[in-house]
């Protein structure tokens, strides 16, 4: 599977995947990570990508025109400036507005060939590639930030970990994936620490009744 990440900060896409599970799964050829630096698309000298809004009003609008050149460049967008639509790639605008982030649309977005993802800047970006470009608009929590890296890279990994062959332990994956945000308290050695105690049960080697106790304490 391929992520195509539209953004001013490729580095930092970059460098975070240049680690652990998300470096393994491209050295396995499981997953390709391209971050495209949207200021290579900029037709002026200074490499604008931004303009003040029409309307007055503070801050700057991330300009329509730089990031359809760089969605034409991926062939998501026809001459004409028409989206080529295509059921196995979503194009995906990460904004505070959006629909929220889930485990359900990781799992969707894991079937894809391709996810294009858009991290705006500044103000916001401009109303025509909400509404002509993309397919959703997704947020990764109810807060804003100053930028959609952070999101891109947490809908990256949510979504290559339910990749096949990512992880490496499938079993583990279903547990996780089944139960969603939901989660058990774990423990590990040492068994006491500073008088605090391992629960009896986790070390009765009574598995059946383990997982009981797991599927109890679930939050």
């Amino acid at each position: 599977m391929k992520f195509s990440i539209i953004t001013i900060f490729p580095d930092l896409i970059k460098d975070y995947c240049n680690e652990s599970i998300l470096e393994r799964a491209q050295k396995k050829n499981l997953i390709e990570i391209n971050a495209m630096n949207l200021r290579d698309f900029a037709t002026d000298k200074h490499h604008t990508v931004d303009d003040s809004p029409y309307g007055g009003g503070p801050g700057m609008v991330m300009r329509p025109d730089v990031i359809a050149a760089a969605l034409a460049s991926l062939g998501v967008l026809k001459k004409n400036g028409e989206r080529r639509k295509e059921k196995k790639r979503r194009v995906i605008l990460l904004s505070p507005r959006g629909k929220q982030f889930d485990q359900r649309m990781a799992e969707r977005f894991a079937k894809l060939d391709e996810l294009v993802l858009i991290s705006g800047r500044y103000e916001g970006i401009d109303q025509r590639v909400h509404d002509k470009m993309i397919d959703e608009e997704i947020s990764v929590g109810p807060y804003v930030l100053a930028g959609g890296e952070l999101g891109a890279l947490a809908v990256i990994e949510a979504v290559a970990r339910n990749i096949p062959g990512v992880l490496g332990n499938e079993k583990s994956l279903l547990e996780e994936t089944t139960s969603a945000a939901k989660e058990y308290p774990q423990y590990t050695r040492p068994e006491i620490f500073n008088k605090w105690y391992v629960p009896d049960i986790l070390l009765s080697g009574d598995h059946k009744k383990i997982q009981e106790w797991r599927r109890k304490m679930q939050k």
